[in-house]
């Protein structure tokens, strides 16, 4: 396999741009800058991806995932924000891959932005011919919330980890009486980067202990810096000793490990130390960008990148190989082991042969699927006035909305106490399809709501509704999100396509088609949506249509598939089904 560094990459991308540095994050307030609050609110979605408390590298553009980029270059933050500015309300703005290269007159209800990412043509859809084009300055990558301007820092990934591990221990820990936890049970992980980040809160909100990995140690720092992880060491029997004794007493705790995660599962094995969890999050899906060899510090692993490319891609998945290696080895003396979508499995299965490597399950088919089936997935918000009094506004409406569900009325409260902001203040809450009586879904009535309160002057400012690329119908990913298809379908990505034409069609304002993801390109195809709720009239239309059709997707794909949950959702909320309606 020949993967070259993406040689002049950095001088394509060029200086920090002199907006950027003005606005180190969204704009807030109720002034705009912009024609309108939907072209304001990409502006400022834009920012907020960029804001140093919420990307990895605000000053290279990536937002996270080692490579995933707002924009291809500053010279193209700067056009987009322009464009943004001379937006009419009738108009769509296209970005291809991180740069603006049109606008075209449409109409209101059209999507005031559409963008495209990192998307290539099938024989041509490898990192070595992404990267050529990379060097070129023609193409970016666009990660999953990064290049679609909908990242809002860790806290947007951590209620699907949440809802994983708090699925995981119903699963595996329940005594059959009422609601199981982590309480007494020690998880094992590695990577505490933009996503991997939310693991050790997402651990101890479910009361559980978390012993995570970490290579780059500011990356630990900046975890509990923020709330995210309790503590960090470079000892690992300090770790494993602390653990024991949290777990023992049935207390919540996290603690960063400052050291590879092959190396420390291998140490952990030695030791004769199995955790009841092991998983992980490295950045894997990108074997020379993101992952980092057994055997470097992190300056020494950027050196090695740059002088021999090569040979850190094959450190790289040798490393990952013994990685694999020992979580199959946990989970042979009794953890449970499941990945945690960052390919890990799939780059030692191509590239080591490892044909145990799928032997441990994704997460998604093991823990989510049966949300997906109904619709359920990680529908998320900001507020654009920058208020953190709008969020919890918006966290009671929830609340009064769905005072049966008493799972999500937990975690709204846990997210309160719990949960820095990051850049805009945000909420990320697992709402689905659910018909009622009148035909709105769990979102739409949400949605709804929310706009309501905008209109009434209850929220300052206009509210911004997205979700991450992880949801019901909008992704197609053989190695996570669509892994082990009941019908064998885990590749066909007609699904994200129709989700996203689907979408447009109903009007959200911004929506985007990408590739890779996660699990690295080639390997993913997977759309995103805003909807602006700014309190009018048009903005309810949008969101009753979007937030019907987004989840929509996800059960009759499912159902499609032949997932009896999904059926069963289709038919109480009287979504058509047409091959099996006419039969």
């Amino acid at each position: 396999m020949s993967r070259q560094t993406p040689a002049g990459t950095e001088d394509r991308i060029g200086p920090p741009s002199e907006e950027w540095r003005r606005y180190q994050g969204a704009p807030t307030g109720t002034d705009i800058e912009c024609k309108g609050w939907r072209q304001e609110a990409a502006l400022r979605m834009l920012n907020n991806n960029l804001d140093p408390e919420v990307a990895e590298k605000p000053e290279r553009l990536v937002v996270y995932g080692g490579t995933g980029r707002a924009a291809r270059s500053w010279d193209a933050y700067d056009a987009i924000l322009a464009e943004l500015r001379e937006l009419e309300d009738d108009e769509t703005l296209l970005v291809q891959s991180g740069k603006p290269v049109g606008r075209f007159r449409t109409h209101e209800v059209a999507p005031r932005v559409l963008i495209a990412n990192s998307n290539l043509v099938g024989k041509w859809d490898d990192w070595e011919h992404f990267h050529e084009l990379e060097a070129e300055g023609k193409i970016m990558y666009g990660q999953m919330t990064a290049g679609s301007w909908a990242y809002i820092g860790t806290q947007g990934i951590i209620q699907g980890t949440y809802e994983t591990l708090a699925e995981l221990a119903r699963r595996h820990f329940s005594d059959g009486e009422g609601e199981a936890d982590l309480r007494g049970r020690i998880v094992v992980t590695g990577g505490l980067g933009g996503m991997g980040g939310a693991q050790p809160l997402a651990v101890t909100m479910n009361r559980g202990v978390c012993i995570a990995a970490e290579v780059d140690e500011s990356r630990i720092d900046r975890r509990i810096e923020t709330g995210y992880c309790v503590e960090k060491t470079a000892d690992l029997d300090e770790a494993i000793r602390k653990a024991e004794e949290a777990a023992e007493a049935g207390e919540p705790y996290s603690v960063g490990v400052r050291a590879n995660a092959a190396d420390v599962l291998e140490a952990m094995l030695e030791r004769d130390f199995v955790p009841d969890v092991v998983t992980d999050q490295t950045s894997a899906h990108d074997e020379l960008e993101g992952y980092v060899p057994s055997g470097y510090a992190i300056e020494e692993a950027d050196r090695l990148r740059e002088e021999d490319p090569e040979r850190y891609v094959e450190e790289s998945l040798d490393t990952m190989e013994r990685h694999v290696a020992a979580i199959l080895e946990m989970r042979d003396r009794g953890a449970i082991a499941v990945e945690y979508g960052n390919n890990i499995r799939g780059q030692v299965k191509e590239h080591r042969g490892m044909d145990r490597a799928f032997d441990f399950p994704g997460f998604v088919p093991a823990y989510i699927r049966p949300l997906f089936c109904r619709g359920k997935g990680p529908f998320r918000w900001a507020a654009l006035s920058g208020d953190p009094e709008d969020i919890y506004r918006t966290d009671e409406a929830v609340k009064e909305l769905f005072p049966e569900k008493d799972h999500l009325r937990r975690w709204i409260d846990l997210a309160r106490e719990e949960i820095s902001f990051q850049g805009l203040p945000a909420r990320v809450c697992w709402l689905g399809y659910a018909a009622d009586e009148e035909g709105l879904t769990e979102r739409a009535k949400f949605a709804l709501r929310i706009n309501d309160l905008v209109r009434a002057g209850e929220i300052s400012a206009p509210i911004v509704v997205t979700r991450d690329h992880l949801d019901a119908g909008s992704v197609a990913s053989p190695h996570r999100e669509t892994e082990a298809m009941r019908d064998g379908t885990d590749a066909v990505a007609d699904w994200p396509i129709l989700n996203a034409l689907l979408n447009c069609a109903a009007g959200a304002d911004i929506v985007s088609v990408h590739d890779g993801g996660g699990v690295g390109i080639g390997n993913a195809l997977h759309a995103n949506n805003h909807v602006v709720l700014d309190g009018t009239n048009l903005a309810a239309e949008k969101a009753r249509r979007v937030f019907t059709t987004d989840p929509g997707t996800g059960v009759i794909r499912h159902a499609d598939a032949g997932y009896e949950e999904a059926l069963e959702e289709a038919s109480a909320s009287n979504v058509p089904i047409p091959a099996r309606d006419r039969r």
